[in-house]
């Protein structure tokens, strides 16, 4: 097949096969399939038109994604980084076409955000003629995950299917389940979020290295739907390093450390539930990760040696990993008067 743009073709997964129980979705830049789908049906909407400037902020792998769509779709992009989002990455989204400012180093990611999201405002109240993307809060960034979803039940037909990813915005693990379900309601999610996150309720920890911008939260997205997770766990930043670098050392495959983190976690249920395929989203690749992860590979832990605490409710958790049996409850009452 040619490919019509560049970003058609990195925005395509490979499947590999880690174990009998365990397969990788191994994407180069996973929401490349998020930002092309949405800038394209937001076009064929109206609700956007060629030439205009789209907005968001990003900690690294949707800003580079959607630039890509803009590049693709001839729009114009404007990215406020946060402060993680490496040279090599900026770098590319310059020469791509955006324009990129980084909000200043913060003590932590709930200050990063936080600014982000205040300079967006900023800027759409001095320039009405953009549009936000707001990929924590539009569900068009569910679209593109459906074809994701239509390729994995082509590949494992009649296959009982548990999903282990990132939480992040949402839409990722949100959009494949959606649809998987659609045709099979006993296919399993399991999130993974940092210590930190009040994604799931464990923003009372604090993880000194915690860099998991990208699978956790401190201010609340609207895009995740919590009623479609079954169990839920939360991972410190030295057991997603550890399960990132056996990753690599074991199976060859070079990722992010949510990946690592959803690699860890998915070995875990594997061992629990070895009657059903665990399929680990890997968002992206490790490149970004070099120097914060995988120069550290010494420092790793044996994941053999490595569980979870069980707990019932997000108050008992506890660092450095906890497990809770969500259930696919919807997010309590409480949690959203507390975000309010």
């Amino acid at each position: 097949m040619i490919h019509p743009h560049i970003a058609d073709a990195l925005k395509v997964p490979d499947l590999v096969r880690l174990s009998d129980t365990l397969v990788l979705i191994r994407f180069e830049s996973m929401k490349i399939y998020s930002a092309l789908a949405a800038v394209r049906h937001l076009l064929e909407r109206g609700t956007i038109r060629p030439g205009q400037t789209l907005i968001d902020s990003s900690s690294g792998i949707y800003a580079y994604a959607l630039a890509l769509a803009c590049h693709r779709y001839g729009m114009r992009c404007h990215v406020v980084a946060s402060t993680t989002v490496d040279t090599t990455t900026r770098t590319q989204l310059e020469i791509l076409g955006a324009t990129v400012e980084q909000v200043p180093p913060s003590k932590n990611l709930k200050l990063d955000q936080e600014l982000r999201v205040r300079r967006v405002r900023e800027l759409l109240a001095d320039r009405p003629d953009w549009h936000w993307m707001r990929q924590y809060h539009d569900e068009v960034h569910y679209l593109g995950y459906h074809e994701v979803a239509d390729r994995i039940t082509a590949a494992f037909p009649a296959t009982a299917l548990t999903v282990v990813g990132g939480v992040g915005s949402g839409a990722s693990t949100g959009g494949l389940v959606e649809r998987l379900r659609a045709t099979d309601p006993s296919v399993r999610l399991v999130g993974v979020q940092p210590f930190g996150s009040v994604t799931f309720g464990s923003q009372d920890h604090h993880d000194p290295e915690a860099i998991i911008a990208g699978i956790g939260s401190s201010i609340v997205f609207d895009n995740v739907r919590h009623h479609l997770y079954d169990a839920m766990h939360w991972l410190d930043f030295n057991h997603a390093m550890s399960g990132t670098v056996a990753l690599l050392r074991d199976h060859a495959v070079f990722a992010g450390l949510s990946t690592g983190a959803g690699y860890l976690t998915a070995a875990y249920e594997a061992h629990r539930h070895p009657d059903r395929l665990h399929l680990v989203i890997g968002a992206d690749t490790g490149h970004r990760y070099v120097e914060r992860v995988f120069a550290r590979h010494t420092e790793a832990l044996d994941p053999a040696a490595l569980k979870p605490v069980e707990v019932s409710a997000p108050e008992e958790m506890s660092m450095p990993w906890s497990r809770m049996a969500w259930r696919r409850t919807a997010r309590p009452d409480s949690w959203k008067e507390r975000a309010a």
